[in-house]
């Protein structure tokens, strides 16, 4: 490693009661959006999420399209799925405290002493598929629908609703968020509930009152049940920005105090009672005390109480069904045990234990770095060989193309391909276009995909709700690998799937023994169990750039891409991203690329401050970045080419999902690659380092790592000491009621 000194959120516009204030640091969490929540289990975690962008249209059908698509089949299904379930949740007797009271409330919901707006289910196992779901018709390429939002809606109900949010002083551009959020009739549920505009993206609690205050006169009062259950449903929108399904009753009632709620306990069981919320009993995983010899076993048995949003909480009880079908339903008839073994004799150690794992058993875990992917890669080379289809699937399109040259190195295509001839049909695709059918096998008559074998590389960035579309659609008998590297940053949505199938240790898990090449591979492997090492760099593949201050942080940033690198290392500007802590701040990520605009692509920005030839990070869907230039922009948008394809952003939604795509944050980056990397660490960042944040920017570099240093020792500090921030989910604890755990 060597040190080199010579080279040479902002507030949601719009919002009622937001000011010009300017964000501080800004730190890469799930949104744009600030999420103050109001305890340090919601705020830490908030603090530590991952970066979600808006959604852009195109002018065909686009993926992020297909992916909603896709998304408004799997909740029809679950919908079907919750009709389904019979009997309540069997209450405990021996509760008390917040527990005692929650579970009051359900019993009123079930006696008729409140309104039945839901039904409060325990999940029962399903190991096997009763019912198969509807086929799933291949979408086509067709032209983009009107924005399914407001726009789509009759002029008359914007108009209205921008009526009544001026009248409750809260500015008319939050009327297309309103429509989109409380649908038609938006203006009659905001009279009736003004502190329903807390459904809106990026309204704060303390704006919604502002909002009441002016539409209610005197009779907006703090202890208002509809103000303490739309705080309720906030918080958990909140918490599940920064990944939790689901809240822990204490801290939910916490927040709710410090948000000025008055009976905390009420308002959470106002939203049990009207179907805003879901509550749950999970045993605690805490080994009973030895019992003396005679006494009577007792039969109090520790839970937790867990208060959740519908959407998440029946994700994550279709993703446990789905996987314990998986583990239990009998792999497909695929040539002898023999030939499996043959195919693990002729492959390296590594891999030759995940074909193994997966010969036997209908869901196996697979961890490792980048290199280990080739592993993934001989497995499917395998499984062609024994007549099954296989396919791979990844988090990004730049993923996906570089998985498609590993494959061919071992003949495999990197699309459909394959007849009676060839041998089964293999390939590779990204997770969404797997899902809405723009890629991938497509699915056969029962609507599951028309595969034998799926590989999900990337695996952490599965949020639950993705991991559930993805599991519920494998044919019985189909295989699935899980394969990612657990180091890095979780999912931009809510959930930690694959760090909860590794703990829950109910399938078998095979780790890599390939470790990543060169001195940046041995650095990040370091860095990995806690250790931030010297290691040796004669090429200068790891460098070392210590600064003072914020000016000079960007100034050494900008020499570094635009001359230092290119020159001293052979890499061009193109081919380097810069990686940083936040978007806010005097290095965050607007600073930076405001600064290396000028330097590499100066222009006026004709169109919504982007030229011809910006680099650019685009977003078509929350929590996933592909990387891209400006081509030009017309009358139908900003066009872009963001990995080889072309992508047209309307107008209207290039400031939701367009950013200058020279300086990103990790979250944005993770699951993509460059032959260099400079990662900055300003001194105002320091409290927002993580071990996963480090371990994620540096592994982002294939050649060479620059580190713009400013934080001193903060960095060997937050690698030793500070770990992923914990997120609360409820996956374990169905899965153990399902499947025992492996031995």
């Amino acid at each position: 490693m060597s040190t080199e000194p010579e080279t040479t959120k902002e507030v949601e516009p719009g919002t009622p009661g937001a000011g010009a204030t300017a964000d501080p640091q800004d730190v890469d969490t799930d949104t744009d959006t600030d999420t103050d929540t109001a305890t340090d289990a919601v705020t830490d975690a908030v603090e530590g999420g991952t970066e979600s962008e808006g959604t852009a249209d195109a002018t065909k059908l686009s993926e992020a399209e297909a992916e909603l698509a896709a998304q408004r089949l799997e909740r029809e299904r679950i919908e079907r799925r919750k009709a389904e379930k019979q009997g309540p949740i069997v209450a405990g007797t021996k509760l008390s405290g917040t527990a005692a009271d929650l579970l009051a409330a359900v019993r009123a919901v079930e006696s008729g002493e409140k309104p039945v707006a839901t039904a409060f289910r325990e999940p029962e196992p399903t190991p096997r598929r009763a019912v198969a779901p509807e086929p799933v018709p291949r979408p086509q390429p067709v032209a983009a629908p009107a924005a399914e939002t407001s726009a789509a809606l009759a002029p008359e109900a914007a108009a209205a609703v921008r009526a009544v949010l001026g009248e409750g002083g809260a500015p008319d551009t939050l009327a297309p968020g309103a429509l989109a959020a409380l649908g038609e009739g938006a203006d009659d549920q905001l009279r009736e509930d003004p502190w329903q505009l807390l459904r809106v993206a990026g309204v704060r609690p303390e704006q919604a009152d502002g909002f009441a205050r002016a539409l209610l006169g005197a009779e907006c009062r703090p202890d208002d049940e509809r103000r303490g259950r739309a705080v309720t449903v906030w918080l958990l929108e909140q918490a599940a920005l920064a990944g939790h399904t689901a809240l822990d009753a204490p801290a939910l009632t916490a927040a709710l105090a410090q948000r000025a709620v008055p009976d905390p306990g009420a308002a959470v069981q106002s939203a049990l009672a009207e179907g805003d919320a879901l509550v749950f009993q999970d045993a605690l995983d805490t080994a009973p005390p030895a019992q003396e010899e005679g006494a009577e076993e007792s039969e109090e048995r520790p839970v937790r109480v867990l208060i959740g949003l519908e959407r998440y909480a029946l994700a994550e009880e279709s993703l446990a069904d789905a996987l314990a079908r998986v583990m239990n339903s009998v792999p497909k008839t695929d040539g002898s045990a023999d030939g499996w073994e043959q195919a693990a004799a002729s492959a390296t150690r590594s891999a030759a234990e995940l074909i193994r794992a997966v010969a036997g058993h209908g869901l196996v875990l697979h961890t490792g770095g980048h290199a280990s992917q080739a592993e993934a890669a001989a497995l499917l080379h395998a499984a062609r060989g024994l007549g099954l289809r296989g396919w791979a699937a990844t988090h990004t399109p730049s993923g996906r193309d570089d998985y498609a040259a590993r494959m061919a190195r071992y003949d495999l295509p990197d699309g459909p391909s394959g007849d009676a001839g060839d041998g089964p049909v293999t390939g590779v695709a990204t997770v969404a276009g797997l899902l809405s059918g723009a890629e991938g096998p497509g699915r056969d008559a029962d609507g599951a995909f028309d595969l034998d074998l799926l590989v999900v590389l990337d695996a952490p960035q599965l949020d639950v709700e993705t991991a559930a579309m993805l599991a519920e659609s494998l044919p019985d008998g189909a295989r699935l690998v899980l394969s990612g590297d657990p180091g890095v940053l979780w999912s931009a949505g809510p959930g930690r799937v694959f760090a909860d199938l590794l703990a829950a240790r109910v399938c078998p898990q095979v780790a890599s023994r390939t470790p990543d090449p060169g001195p940046v591979g041995e650095l990040v492997s370091g860095v990995g169990i806690g250790e931030l090492n010297q290691v040796e760099a004669p090429g200068k593949e790891v460098v070392i750039v210590p600064v003072r201050d914020a000016g000079e942080a960007v100034h050494r940033t900008v020499q570094l891409v635009a001359d230092s690198v290119p020159r001293a290392i052979g890499i061009p500007a193109e081919q380097t991203q810069v990686i940083t802590p936040g978007h806010g701040g005097a290095v965050g990520t607007r600073a930076l690329n405001s600064a290396l605009k000028e330097r590499l692509n100066p222009g006026p920005g004709r169109f919504g401050g982007f030229d011809p030839g910006d680099r650019v990070a685009h977003s078509p869907a929350p929590g996933r970045t592909t990387v891209g230039h400006v081509v030009k922009a017309d009358a139908d948008g900003l066009h872009l080419e963001c990995s080889g394809l072309p992508v047209v952003v309307p107008k209207e939604r290039v400031e939701q999902s367009v950013r200058h795509g020279w300086a990103l944050t990790a979250h944005q980056a993770v699951g993509l690659r460059w032959p260099a990397a400079v990662v900055v660490l300003p001194g105002d960042a320091a409290a927002a380092l993580t071990r996963p944040w480090v371990y994620t920017a540096f592994g982002r570099a294939e050649r060479h790592l620059s580190v713009v240093h400013g934080v001193e020792q903060a960095l060997q500090r937050a690698v030793a000491e500070v770990p992923q921030k914990p997120r609360t989910t409820r996956l374990p604890a169905l899965l153990k009621a399902q499947v025992p755990a492996a031995g």
